[in-house]
């Protein structure tokens, strides 16, 4: 970090800001949804595609910074919208970079109503109304109860934001990481069987989920909605950051789908399939009705009873996390 660069936020806060948009639901109920439908393959097309992100995340945020501006009020604004039409025009392309960054703009703004904010709220409501009575009688209680604490956070703008996500996503990465952590010592022994499984079900024509290809494809859908790398938005929040040099903050970014994929994705998968949770027919009306947080928190309760309560706390704040982020997108 240097102090003196122009920018709004510190490279930690940037990314804690973006990862706070990508580190959220898509972890716990996406790869259990992922596992449950596709089996235990979909989990190495997911780590695969966390690969193949920090490339397209590096560049996005690269260019995020190349092309962010400053209002008068001295705020950053960056992102997709800004590097597709000016970069493009500096092309020769003026015309289709005003159309792709206002298009950009407008399904921006339709994913952060759903998978931003719409799909964060129902999935930890799922996990948290089996704890909390009065959230199953009135589940509208809790969306208003998130709406309150989102907006607080997010009047205040990005430094706001930044100053919240740089503790709230240290805080829940390293809970969830710690109660996953406890669940694959304690078998340990079933590690390698399960790693081999995924990879085995990963190249397998008989696989569940439409073969190859279903699992192929539902392991890329899962790792994209997870990490979010390649489609512009995390270029948004970095581009706040101080920086001397565009790539700077580039290469800060590539973090994002390592931690979020890599790391955090494929801790969930190895939970679910060590357990056994993506195949056991009491949970079967979970993965129908796409309730993964749920399977998630089932495949844990397994091992400790009172991990259900852990992962409530967590997903808590992976939704809550994710909706103030989005919200500022």
């Amino acid at each position: 970090d240097d102090p003196d660069s122009e920018g709004e936020v510190s490279h930690f806060q940037a990314l804690s800001a973006a990862l706070s948009a990508t580190v959220g639901l898509g972890n716990i109920a996406g790869v259990a949804i992922a596992v449950g439908m596709g089996g235990p393959g979909a989990t190495f097309w997911m780590i695969l595609v966390g690969f193949l992100g920090m490339s397209a995340k590096f560049t996005e945020v690269s260019l995020g910074q190349r092309y962010r501006k400053v209002r008068p009020d001295g705020r950053m604004m960056g992102g997709a919208m800004y590097y597709l039409s000016d970069g493009l025009e500096e092309v020769g392309q003026k015309s289709l970079g005003k159309v792709l960054a206002v298009l950009f703009a407008l399904l921006c703004i339709g994913g952060s109503f759903g998978g931003g904010n719409t799909f964060q709220v129902k999935q930890s409501l799922d996990q948290i109304r089996g704890l909390v009575p009065i959230f199953d009688a009135y589940p509208w209680l809790y969306g208003l109860i998130m709406s309150v604490l989102v907006g607080i956070v997010i009047i205040g703008g990005i430094r706001r934001i930044a100053s919240v996500a740089d503790k709230v996503v240290p805080a829940m990465c390293g809970i969830y990481v710690l109660a996953c952590m406890y669940i694959l010592i304690s078998f340990a022994s079933e590690i390698p069987a399960a790693i081999q499984l995924i990879i085995s079900s990963a190249f397998s024509p008989e696989a569940a989920g439409g073969g190859f290809v279903g699992v192929l494809v539902i392991g890329v859908k899962r790792a994209v909605f997870s990490n979010e790398a390649g489609i512009g938005s995390a270029a948004i929040a970095h581009s706040a950051a101080k920086v001397t040099y565009p790539v700077q903050e580039g290469i800060v970014a590539l973090l994002e789908p390592f931690i979020d994929t890599v790391v955090i994705c494929s801790m969930t998968a190895l939970v679910i399939v060590i357990t056994g949770a993506y195949n056991n027919p009491e949970y079967a009306p979970m993965i129908t009705g796409n309730q993964g947080a749920a399977l998630t928190s089932a495949a844990m309760g397994q091992v400790i009873s009172w991990f259900p309560v852990v992962l409530s706390v967590a997903v808590f704040m992976f939704a809550y996390s994710t909706m103030i982020s989005w919200s500022y997108y």
